[in-house]
């Protein structure tokens, strides 16, 4: 049995992300190696084994919202599987999250969450992918260019050929740069990334949200109800 059924029949993935994802399964198993192989030396690589797929459990045909992260937060306890999202018990949330936050308040007037979890984003069909989802801990990117991004880019072409109702929310000049090459037809909102450096040049005021549901509407989907219990 492939890695990705046996995956599935674990119930680590969904069944639907197994078949949209075999093309790229020799590099999914390359880079679960690679961090394997960086594990064993004595790193900590981030998330736990657990969570490094957990983006592939919102079912793969209820996808209406892909938002493109970069790779997990290098900080242990941290990261969750799901892009910009973190534990529920991290204080300070990351700036990045927090300007979402303050971001989502000014566009549709809800408070700031308590936590970081956005697993309920994931309930509702967004997927929260990064590019890399391994990292090794304290070392931003150090897990890149060993699988990944074939893996994460193939679960991107995959949702663009599905067809149905779907938005991509891009946030920096990488994930508008891999939108507009593997998602050519799909509605995206593109801004600054959210990130301390670069929020104040086009994220501040870019309305991902509520533009977001507007394409939705016009696809003839429902709402993603932005809320975090």
């Amino acid at each position: 049995m492939s890695r990705l059924a046996d995956l599935a029949d674990a119930g680590a993935i969904d069944a639907g992300w197994a078949a949209a994802l075999a093309p790229a399964e020799p590099a999914l198993v390359a880079a679960e190696a690679f961090a394997a192989a960086d594990a064993a030396a004595g790193a900590t690589v981030l998330p736990a084994p657990d969570l490094v797929l957990r983006a592939f459990r919102t079912p793969f045909a209820s996808v209406r919202v892909v938002v493109v992260g970069q790779d997990p937060y290098p900080t242990p306890g941290h990261p969750i599987g799901l892009a910009f999202a973190v534990e529920r018990h991290v204080r300070p949330l990351p700036r990045s999250l927090v300007n979402i936050y303050r971001e989502r308040f000014d566009d549709l007037g809800l408070p700031p969450a308590e936590h970081g979890d956005l697993g309920a984003w994931a309930d509702a069909g967004v997927l929260l992918l990064n590019r890399d989802l391994t990292v090794r801990a304290g070392a931003a990117g150090s897990h890149a260019g060993h699988g990944w991004e074939t893996v994460t880019g193939r679960a991107l072409a995959a949702l663009g050929e599905r067809g149905g109702p779907l938005v991509a929310i891009l946030w920096g000049r990488r994930a508008q740069a891999l939108g507009a090459a593997v998602l050519p037809r799909v509605a995206r909102v593109e801004s600054a990334h959210p990130s301390p450096l670069s929020a104040r040049t086009g994220f501040f005021g870019s309305r991902p949200f509520s533009r977001t549901n507007a394409l939705l509407a016009e696809l003839g989907a429902l709402p993603v109800d932005w809320r975090l219990p």
